[in-house]
């Protein structure tokens, strides 16, 4: 179980993109995410008409360390570190540290 997963959104603690929010769109294997809209990047592409890609310059995001964001706060407005605990039904759930409220809508 991750703390960040796909559909969360996540604030940007580091990079160029600091203080942006986004959704996370992918979760790689290596502690990577993919976040919508953050670290954009200009891809190059030749035209492949094999596959129907056009070619040119296409903006493209990249993936970030999940150690430079940060789960958002909607409480707070601002992101948060969070932990796990187990209810009293047993269910696991992620919680923000600071304020102890839990993060997880089905939980809820």
């Amino acid at each position: 179980m991750h703390k960040i997963r796909k559909g969360d959104e996540v604030v940007v603690l580091a990079g160029k993109d600091r203080g942006k929010r986004g959704s996370v769109m992918r979760v790689l294997p290596d502690d990577r995410l993919v976040v919508q809209n953050i670290n954009v990047v200009k891809r190059h592409t030749k035209p492949n008409p094999n596959k129907g890609v056009t070619g040119g310059i296409l903006d493209k995001e990249m993936p970030i360390h999940v150690s430079n964001v940060a789960l958002f706060n909607p409480a707070t407005g601002k992101g948060g570190r969070v932990g796990f605990k187990q209810l009293a039904d047993g269910t696991k759930v992620r919680y923000f540290k600071k304020t102890g409220e839990v993060a997880d809508a089905k939980a809820k």
